[in-house]
């Protein structure tokens, strides 16, 4: 298996990317390829950062040949995307929302069609809109086609949302707990599609 952790972070280094980090951590021990890549440094490698809609169909024109297009690349071959972003006014970060918005070719070719996706947020306060953050995460991955996949599995309970935690996250007790689970359940969801050949790759 291999399973992609997108950082919707500006901060390459911080909450987000702890909990994205932890994650992967335990998928990895249980035997999938896992690497980390960061939507801002992809999206700041187009030729322009946000989608303009410049042709219908997408043509790709404006990332092609960079660090985005590489990206996109990796989940097409992912079986898996874990997905990660702080709370920015009720939602996702700038960066991530560009990044997705990038995707109308990748969506035409139906690349993220049946790819495992979960999400990880991090809020400055308790009630600090993790859960509509995650709820947009999830809007942009049935978009695309994805699978969604929640902080719920048979070994422990029924999960919710995602792993939500309130900043410093390796200081939220509830986040931490709710970690392995995400990772047992993503990696069952991810070798069942891998085993099931759900994930038709298109050249």
């Amino acid at each position: 298996m291999y399973i992609v952790g997108l950082n919707g972070s500006p901060n390459k280094e911080g909450n987000t990317h702890y909990l994205l980090r932890q994650v992967l951590d335990i998928c990895k021990s249980k035997g999938a390829r896992t690497e980390i890549v960061h939507a801002g440094e992809a999206v700041d490698s187009a030729q322009w950062p946000f989608c303009t809609v410049c042709s219908a169909p997408c043509s790709g024109k404006c990332f092609e040949n960079t660090e985005l297009e590489k990206v996109y690349d990796k989940l097409k071959e992912a079986d898996g995307v874990l997905i990660g972003s702080p709370v920015y006014f009720g939602s996702v970060s700038a960066q991530l929302k560009a990044f997705f918005d990038k995707t109308r070719k990748s969506r035409g070719e139906k690349a993220f069609v049946n790819l495992a996706g979960a999400a990880v947020t991090v809020g400055a306060s308790k009630y600090g809109g993790q859960e509509t953050t995650i709820k947009a995460i999830h809007d942009m991955m049935l978009v695309q086609g994805m699978i969604i996949v929640g902080d719920g599995h048979v070994d422990y309970d029924a999960g919710h949302h995602g792993v939500s935690a309130q900043r410093p996250a390796e200081n939220d007790v509830h986040a931490v707990k709710r970690i392995p689970v995400l990772a047992e359940r993503m990696v069952e969801v991810a070798k069942a599609i891998k085993d099931a050949g759900l994930r038709v790759r298109k050249e």
